[in-house]
């Protein structure tokens, strides 16, 4: 089975919603903040995506946790939180290259998975889709192959 999903910004998610209706196509945001309310400006509350029929979004991309300082902590909140607003989790996870370079890349990323998935039900478990980020390959030039990315 393969679905696609679309991701733009979230100034673009009604617009390109509606672009797509009566598609296959489903729409995910980028991003999203794990807390119900609060002053988090800048930030998108799940319930938000969940009142405009967002299927999907992205948690643990490599520039938020990077740029953001988002943890494997931040991503299991974020799942959770998807979960519990009805949006399918897409969790990035990857290793840089000194990681891949010591051999150690099965290992974070077995890491990264256990913990940003911990907590959950095994049914939530297997509806998470998981999306290999390699991140010694963003902006270098050089790909994953296919045997890397599985």
């Amino acid at each position: 089975k393969c679905e696609v999903v679309v991701c733009p910004t979230f100034v673009c998610l009604d617009a390109v919603k509606k672009a797509v209706e009566g598609t296959n196509i489903k729409i995910g945001a980028q991003n999203m903040h794990f807390e119900e309310k609060g002053a988090f400006t800048g930030e998108i509350a799940p319930r938000m995506l969940e009142a405009m029929n967002i299927d999907y979004v992205i948690i643990g991309h490599s520039e938020r946790r990077e740029y953001f300082n988002e943890t494997d902590e931040t991503c299991n909140k974020k799942v959770k939180a998807a979960f519990a607003h009805n949006l399918t989790p897409i969790l990035c996870c990857g290793e840089t290259l000194e990681q891949r370079e010591n051999g150690t890349t099965n290992d974070v990323i077995k890491a990264q998975i256990t913990a940003d998935l911990e907590g959950l039900t095994k049914e939530q478990a297997e509806k998470v889709v998981i999306a290999y980020e390699p991140i010694w390959a963003i902006g270098t030039g050089k790909t994953a192959t296919s045997d890397q990315a599985n």
